[in-house]
């Protein structure tokens, strides 16, 4: 078996409670999974379920209270702001808004650049790095020299990908890339980012609430309730066969394009939503 390329193990993530001698809120609980070079984990869950949390947790943007994110070895878990600055090097994001993601005050070219030229990376070898990432990306040369407002929302995402591959790194997380887009916009993106991933190597964390999505990107599946780690497998088995009933109902959830059978899917997903809050309720009396 390939080495891990990240390893979270037990991780635990706890806000300040608000108000006087308010409990902490445990945002994500005992959380353990890895990712292995050149793979995609998909990470699914409901608003609220912990999962963008976890992603903040790895880039050192949100507290960990117990456990360890190690990369590459490396205990990463409470890094100082320097080694934060010096880890986005190998560790990127793609966050869900293209629109605010992009400073909008810099024509592409700049945006794409200026990761390069804080390492000192010479103008031109920077400007030649700037024309191969928006060809990976399938965006013409001259869009560098024009403004975000200029592209649509898809496009603007195409840059935010290009941006998050300036620095060839190792892993992005994938934090609801495509939520904001329509579907076509979104069918041509995921396979931008399975074009980028053969072609480069780079795994990718890939946060979504949508197991459709989840399922058509990710090699092994991580499912999230309430910040807890219900369902962890290979992403065939997990989006076709979930065994936990959260993880059914989010597979009953995703739309079919036949009336019938989604009238069939929602009246099973309603019963077993019900089924499930009953045992609850006899857990509880109990």
């Amino acid at each position: 078996m390939t080495d891990s390329l990240l390893t979270v193990d037990g991780l635990q993530v706890e806000y300040p409670g608000r108000g006087f001698r308010a409990q902490p809120f445990r945002a994500v609980k005992g959380v353990s999974f890895d990712i292995r070079p050149g793979e995609t984990v998909g990470l699914v869950g409901e608003s609220g379920s912990g999962k963008t949390t976890i992603g903040r947790a790895i880039l050192g943007l949100a507290p960990v209270s117990a456990g360890t994110v190690t990369f590459k070895g490396e205990d990463i878990s409470h890094p100082t702001k320097q080694r934060r600055r010096e880890l986005t090097r190998d560790i990127q994001v793609v966050y869900q808004d293209p629109y605010s993601s992009l400073n909008p005050s810099l024509t592409i070219g700049d945006s794409l650049a200026e990761p390069m030229i804080v390492r000192k990376t010479p103008k031109r070898e920077a400007q030649e790095r700037v024309r191969e990432l928006l060809d990976m990306v399938r965006l013409p040369a001259d869009a560098a020299d024009r403004m975000p407002r200029e592209f649509s929302g898809g496009q603007r995402q195409r840059v935010a990908i290009a941006r998050a591959l300036a620095l060839d790194p190792t892993l992005i997380i994938c934090d609801e890339p495509v939520s904001a887009l329509d579907l076509s916009t979104q069918a041509r993106v995921l396979e931008l980012f399975l074009e980028i991933q053969e072609r480069t190597g780079v795994a990718y964390l890939f946060i979504s609430h949508d197991l459709a999505v989840v399922r058509e990107m990710s090699h092994r599946v991580a499912v999230l309730l309430h910040g807890e780690l219900v369902e962890w497998g290979d992403g065939d088995t997990v989006t076709s066969q979930p065994e936990h009933p959260y993880t059914q109902r989010l597979l009953l959830a995703s739309p079919v394009p036949d009336p019938v059978a989604q009238e069939q899917r929602r009246a099973d997903r309603l019963r077993l939503k019900q089924l499930h809050a009953d045992q609850d309720l006899q857990a509880g009396a109990a």
